[in-house]
């Protein structure tokens, strides 16, 4: 939790919006994520307009496809690649508190 609160603090909406995407990923069987902006602006912190900005912007990258509530994730390794060190920070510290139990 301390690691998200730095991270909100000191890393730019787009980072951010990179970090809670690749969590959100690591825990579902898809790429797929249905949430509207708003939510994602309340988990993050900030204003619903800085995440529609950070969106667009991995939209024009390639990086997602956004459409009313519904984002499809199209380039895991283009995420990680604009992600700040706080992912590998936060998956590390989850995956060793939760490991994978499906492999058991």
């Amino acid at each position: 939790m301390a690691q998200t609160a730095v991270c909100n603090r000191h890393h730019s909406i787009d980072q951010q919006l990179c970090r809670w995407l690749l969590l959100s990923i690591d825990r579902l069987p898809s790429n797929d994520l249905t949430m509207t902006q708003e939510l994602i602006a309340n988990m993050l912190g900030v204003r619903r307009s800085g995440v529609t900005e950070a969106a667009l912007k991995l939209q024009a990258a390639g990086l997602i496809r956004y459409s009313h509530g519904h984002i499809a994730v199209l380039d895991l390794a283009g995420l990680e690649e604009r992600v700040c060190e706080c992912y590998s920070v936060v998956k590390r510290e989850f995956d060793r508190l939760l490991p994978d139990m499906s492999s058991i």
